[in-house]
């Protein structure tokens, strides 16, 4: 797989953070993820890694945010801390850009957009964990920013199957092509 010379795409693995990938990846996906991390890799795409953390005290956590105000008063996903770091099964070699978000989106809370601009980069590849979570969120704000985008869909998982289902299937395909990691890696590489 080698990268086109007008390609100005980049691999967007999300919340891939070992804390998350155990309470809810399913059999196989580290494996899939690995392969689509190996392609991006030798066809020389930049891969950004995206982990939601937070300061000690969780000061960024509003008491009406619904899915954060829990960690208030807790030591989870503090920044630097053991949740934030990616699982142990993949690894970010030097060079690979790591953002750390606020929020449920990749590009909430973040500077990803400014790495993308910087970059030149206006095609996203996504990956990541969950698929009505950051992936839906990501897919969603992506578009109306004018990225251009490709979801994995055996790249992401979620806790509810058909939840999914759904998503693949009948939502991201409105702004997003959908395919499997093979079906991308395939389309890279196509005369």
């Amino acid at each position: 797989m080698s990268q086109r010379q007008d390609d100005r795409s980049a691999l967007l693995l999300m919340d891939l953070q070992a804390d998350i990938v155990d309470n809810y990846a399913n059999p196989g996906f580290l494996t899939r993820v690995q392969e689509a991390i190996d392609a991006a890799r030798r066809a020389k795409l930049p891969l950004i890694w995206v982990v939601v953390g937070f300061r000690a005290g969780h000061p960024e956590v509003s008491s009406r945010n619904q899915a954060f105000s829990a960690l208030r008063g807790t030591e989870r996903l503090i920044e630097g801390g053991p949740q934030t770091q990616i699982h142990s099964a993949l690894r970010r070699e030097p060079g690979e850009v790591l953002v750390t978000k606020r929020r449920v989106g990749a590009f909430s809370g973040s500077d990803l957009d400014v790495v993308l601009r910087s970059a030149g980069i206006d095609s996203l590849v996504l990956a990541g964990i969950a698929t009505s979570g950051v992936v839906l969120s990501t897919v969603r704000l992506a578009a109306d920013l004018d990225y251009r985008l490709t979801v994995l869909k055996d790249g992401c998982c979620d806790p509810d199957p058909e939840v999914h289902r759904v998503l693949t299937e009948k939502v991201f395909p409105r702004q997003a092509a959908v395919l499997t990691i093979d079906e991308w890696i395939a389309s890279r590489t196509a005369p």
